[in-house]
């Protein structure tokens, strides 16, 4: 299944870049663009991960329970086809909505505004790229904690429990602070995959038009510059990503780990170090073509609103 989303998501591409390019042109005859401010830069960023999200949820899902589990990637597939069939790779996706019109909206919206505002514009070194997507992913994962904790339950889930008794469990056995569990590693984690994901895709738009002469608007440019991030956060996030979906998946009416640190420390203890990159291959398989249909998607509506690009 993931690599029928996968698919999907490849298949799309191609129509992105003809939307692309016809309103490149179109926009380099008629309209002048401007600096989106920063509302209206994050207004984008939600709606281009709002709509990317729907194509990754599957592999998310999968990457999820692999960690929680430790199964492989063909019995954990199976599974979840004999637990709901096709649907279930699609379980918890309101929650999904929710926290990219939440979190996402921050880290990938807000990049270029700080960006600017921090004089790390498209000349500037990579350090200080790696420092705007820090401070706009970190400042982000704090408003989507919550959607990210019920998203982890729902995606995990195997007892068929509704949305609304996860959410109600949760408040009763732990209250408001149930929803901001995990949240510390959850800021590390968004802070590491953020800079890491807009430095690079920055950085690495600069460095492909230096390198063919394409422009920074060109699909070409951003299609590259995408991939190549995507695969770097991969190596990144992977271990934050395994520590993050254990805190936020322990049980509600107890605790398995006393912070970050006990997480790693028994992680490491019962799998080794390699454990911690466990879910390696569906992760990358969903941050390539989520990171790509995410910047594509936010160039499109950013040439389509008259905003000036990444």
């Amino acid at each position: 299944m993931p690599s029928l989303c996968l698919c999907a998501a490849i298949t799309f591409i191609p129509l992105l870049h003809n939307n692309i390019e016809s309103t490149l042109q179109i926009n380099t005859m008629s309209v002048t663009t401007r600096k989106p401010t920063l509302f209206e830069s994050m207004a984008c960023g939600g709606a281009a991960a709002a709509f990317a999200v729907n194509f990754t949820h599957p592999i998310e899902l999968v990457k999820t329970r692999m960690q929680v589990s430790g199964g492989g990637l063909g019995a954990t597939i199976s599974g979840v086809v004999k637990e709901g069939g096709v649907t279930a790779f699609w379980k918890g996706l309101p929650f999904g909505w929710g926290r990219e019109l939440s979190y996402t909206s921050v880290k990938l919206g807000a990049y270029a505004p700080v960006r600017n505002a921090i004089g790390a514009g498209p000349d500037a070194g990579i350090g200080m790229k790696f420092l705007a997507g820090a401070l706009t992913g970190g400042f982000g994962s704090i408003l989507g904690n919550p959607f990210d904790v019920l998203k982890t339950l729902a995606q995990t889930n195997t007892t068929g429990a509704g949305l609304g008794s996860l959410v109600g469990d949760l408040y009763r056995d732990q209250g408001i602070g149930g929803f901001y569990r995990g949240v510390e590693v959850n800021i590390m984690r968004a802070c590491v995959l953020n800079a890491t994901k807009m430095g690079v895709y920055d950085a690495t738009k600069g460095l492909v038009t230096e390198q063919t002469g394409w422009g920074r608007k060109d699909v070409k440019t951003s299609f590259t510059a995408a991939f190549v991030a995507g695969f770097f956060m991969t190596v990144t996030v992977s271990p934050w990503d395994m520590i993050r979906t254990k805190l936020m998946n322990q049980p509600t009416d107890k605790k398995l780990y006393d912070g970050f640190a006990d997480c790693a420390a028994k992680t490491v203890k019962e799998g080794g170090v390699l454990s911690l990159w466990r879910g390696f291959i569906p992760i990358w398989a969903r941050f390539a073509p989520q990171a790509t249909l995410q910047l594509l998607t936010i160039e499109v509506i950013y040439n389509q609103m008259g905003y000036s690009g990444i």
